[in-house]
This record gives C-alpha cells, sequence and structure tokens, in this order.
C-alpha cells in the first residue's frame, strides 16, 4: 500500500491487482471513505483480458501465488480453461509489472502462481525480470523467527521438522487446551483494545443463514459451538459481510477460514486445526475425509494445500497467536513442543 501511495503521489499511474475479493473489496470500502476516486485503484486478476498493452505504468500483483491459469471461468468440454494466460494478461498490461508472492500461501486447486510461472512467461514475451528475494518482513510483528518456526512444525520448506518452542520477545505463543480457553483469551484482548480473530481448517459444514439472517452454529467442539463467519456480500443484523470479517469489529465471534483470513492481518490470531491434518507417531498426516471444502479436498496436492493453509492462518497475528487442535494427540504434540499452556476455561488460566 506504501509503494502504491507513493507512485501515485509522484504522478506514475498505480494499479493494485489480487485475486482475493475479501481483500480487494476491504481496501476499496477503507480507501473510498476518504477518496472515491481511489478506490478505483484496486482491481483483481482477471480484469485485464482485454486491457490496452502498457496502459497502466506499474501495476502490483499482490499475493501473486492466487493467480490462476487464465482469466476464462469457464470450462469448455470439461477441458482446461480455455484463453491466454493469465500472468501474460497481467506482464502485457503494464509498463512495469511488479509480482508479490509467497509460495507457501498456495492453499486452493487452481491456483498457479509461482517463480518459475512468472520467470517463464516473462522469457517467453521477451520480458526481462528481476527477482528481488524479501529477507525482511512485517508479518507477525517483524518476527522472522516464528514464521520459521510455524514452517517448520507444518513440514514446509525446512529439512527439520517441529522444533521445541523459545520465547520471543517480540511475539506471544500459547497452546490452548479448549476452544473457550482460546476465546476468552482472544476477547480479553479485544477488551484491551487489541484486534483478535478465531479461524479454523474447513472441518466443519457451512449452512446457510437462518431466514432472518442468524448465523448457524457450525463450528461445534464439545459444548462449544461458534458460526463460520458470514457468507454475505452486506451487512445484515450487525454481521458483517464475509469481505469485511477480519476488520469488522462484529468479526469476532464468528470463525473465519482461509478464504477471508488471507491477505489480513490482526493483533492475535486463534488457530483452530480441525482433523484434516493430525500428528501421528513422528509425522503429519493429511485426512482428506475430514476435509469439507470441495476446492481442496479432490485436490492431487491436498496434503501440501492443507498444510499450507495452517500456516497461513497461523501467521496472521501480529503480536501473538493461540493454537488449538480438536485431535488431543495433535494438541498434546504442541504442547509437548514447550508452548506455555493458556489460562483460563478449561486451562490453567493465562497471565
Amino acid at each position: 500500500m506504501e509503494l502504491l501511495g507513493a507512485l501515485n503521489r509522484h504522478g506514475i499511474r498505480a494499479v493494485h491487482a489480487t485475486g482475493s475479493k475479501s481483500f480487494t473489496l476491504t481496501l476499496r470500502d477503507n480507501v473510498e471513505k476518504v477518496n472515491r476516486r481511489a478506490a478505483r485503484s484496486f482491481s483483481y486478476f482477471n480484469s485485464y483480458t482485454h486491457a490496452t498493452p502498457h496502459d497502466i505504468d506499474v501495476l502490483i500483483c499482490d499475493e501473486a501465488h492466487r493467480l490462476r491459469e487464465t482469466s476464462d471461468r469457464r470450462r469448455h468440454f470439461d477441458g482446461p480453461r480455455q484463453g491466454r494466460p493469465q500472468v501474460q494478461e497481467l506482464i502485457e498490461a503494464a509498463a512495469v509489472p511488479v509480482f508479490l508472492l509467497d509460495e507457501h500461501q498456495l492453499v486452493r486447486r487452481g491456483e498457479v502462481g509461482s517463480v518459475r510461472l512468472i520467470h517463464d512467461a516473462a522469457n517467453d514475451m521477451g520480458v526481462k525480470v528481476q527477482q528481488i528475494d524479501l529477507r525482511h518482513q512485517f508479518r507477525c510483528g517483524g518476527c522472522p523467527e516464528y514464521v520459521t518456526w510455524v514452517e517448520q512444525l507444518l513440514g514446509l520448506g525446512w529439512e527439520h521438522g517441529p522444533q521445541p518452542w523459545r520465547p520471543l520477545e517480540t511475539f506471544e505463543l500459547y497452546v490452548a487446551r479448549t476452544p473457550a480457553g482460546m476465546e476468552d483469551f482472544l476477547r480479553a484482548k479485544q477488551d484491551e483494545g487489541r484486534t483478535a480473530r478465531m479461524a479454523a481448517g474447513f472441518c466443519w459444514p457451512w449452512s446457510d443463514p437462518l431466514a432472518d439472517g442468524t448465523l448457524v452454529e457450525d463450528v461445534q467442539i464439545g459444548d462449544w459451538r461458534r458460526p463460520w463467519n458470514s457468507r454475505a456480500e452486506r451487512e445484515k443484523n450487525g454481521v458483517p459481510p464475509s469481505s469485511l470479517w477480519a476488520t469488522h469489529p462484529a468479526g469476532f465471534g464468528q470463525v473465519g477460514c482461509i478464504y477471508t483470513a488471507q491477505g489480513f492481518e490482526y493483533d492475535y490470531a486463534g488457530v483452530i486445526f480441525g482433523e484434516d491434518l493430525v500428528w501421528r507417531g513422528e509425522g503429519w498426516q493429511a485426512n482428506r475425509q475430514a476435509n469439507k471444502d470441495s476446492q481442496v479436498n479432490g485436490a492431487p496436492r491436498f496434503g501440501e494445500l492443507v498444510r499450507n493453509t495452517y500456516r497461513v492462518l497461523a501467521t496472521r497475528g501480529m503480536s501473538g497467536a493461540v493454537l488449538f487442535s480438536k485431535d488431543p494427540e495433535t494438541n498434546h504434540m504442541f504442547e509437548r513442543l514447550g508452548i506455555p499452556l493458556l489460562s483460563g476455561r478449561g486451562s490453567r488460566g493465562w497471565r
């Protein structure tokens, strides 16, 4: 966002694009309050099928791991999507296309964004690529040690598996023995003026709301029950639309999912591991039958996608995170790693 603003202030026509409806609508909503015209600077990856070549000075393609094969949503005769590669459309749309991506955030079947894809497309088009690896990050309070620990925990890109947790000055991590204990902790943070959300793996059904707009409490663990975030596109009865779940004050108390959490950050993240990813013996086991997401559970790389999902959910917090698994053996593994146990209902109370 800082790059987009700086470029436009210098008279350079810059546009932001993503593949996320929630992220784009939230950005537009926030910007429209200050400058309605500026909201036009936020677009989608599939907006450039018929764009005039180089009509934009700089196109910032955020979360480019979410690129699709093409911008055509239709499939012809049950075959592959037709049309030009989406990455080529984006490269051609701007004098300087910028792709920001994290390959460990590929969480859906059909997402194809990668460094290699962009290099290959650019080479085919005769476009020079300058690759910059961002060694420093602001995610999780600028705490790369925590991000590395999560990736090791989930077996993503590191030789070593789960490592003992070593307390950090800039980031808090806890394990909860019950979802109620997690929620109590996060609510206390909300009461202190911080932002907090709970999100879960897609392991429970997702019902339509009742006639009066009331959300059904689909996420059930013992006697603890909460609804998923609303799927509606508009606020109803004080319940925020899906695109604003992560930022609207009334989003707390609903359980978010990867579709509403990815791309956003809040101060404290509560992560509920479902039974689609459990720890057995010395490693993770992915269980398709426990996953309710049709976009994922039939994918050939299901195990990788579900681990990426929990990696994303666990790295939304800027100041801290709380982990809880519905599977007792997995939750016990978290405790064995030395993660402090939360205080609260079902635990020993927190500091």
